[in-house]
């Protein structure tokens, strides 16, 4: 199951990710896909609100990898792969963030390289100035679920 939306600024992207945030339980993973300043921090900022965290805490863990955040009703564990290339030791270790009790959503989720089952959220260009198209890609039916929640949701 896909989904296309449009954005026209980045509280429009927030405001993807704070839906999403306010139907995920916790176990979900969520990979996010798209150029630099395509609005991947923005969309987790909303995420991060809509699960009680504020999302003025949130900043992209270019440096340190992974970040969690433990304010709302589930942990969020931020991840974001940038300047990585997992090896196979850093893929072992990201599982524990990936396919633990909270929700992990992880940047860059290209240079994992591995299939999981995730829901794929690629942010990217639109042509005109600051809209965005977010695509979202089920690739099961616990993540068509999230994309239909979405559906009846967003305007």
């Amino acid at each position: 199951m896909e989904l296309e939306l449009r954005t026209r600024a980045e509280e429009e992207t927030r405001a993807v990710g704070r839906a999403l945030g306010q139907m995920v339980a916790g176990g979900e993973l969520i990979g996010l896909y798209g150029p630099l300043g395509a609005g991947k921090t923005s969309l987790v900022r909303g995420l991060a609100e809509g699960l009680g965290v504020p999302p003025e805490r949130v900043r992209s863990p270019s440096f340190t990898m992974a970040v969690t955040y433990r304010e709302g009703r589930v942990p969020l564990h931020h991840i974001d792969l940038f300047r990585l290339v997992p090896s196979p030791l850093d893929r072992l270790a990201l599982r524990e963030y990936m396919f633990g009790d909270g929700v992990c959503i992880v940047e860059w989720f290209d240079h994992f390289a591995e299939p999981i089952d995730h829901l794929a959220v690629e942010l990217a260009y639109a042509g005109v100035p600051n809209e965005r198209r977010v695509s979202l890609r089920a690739s099961s039916a616990r993540y068509a679920r999230l994309i239909e929640g979405l559906r009846s949701r967003l305007p």
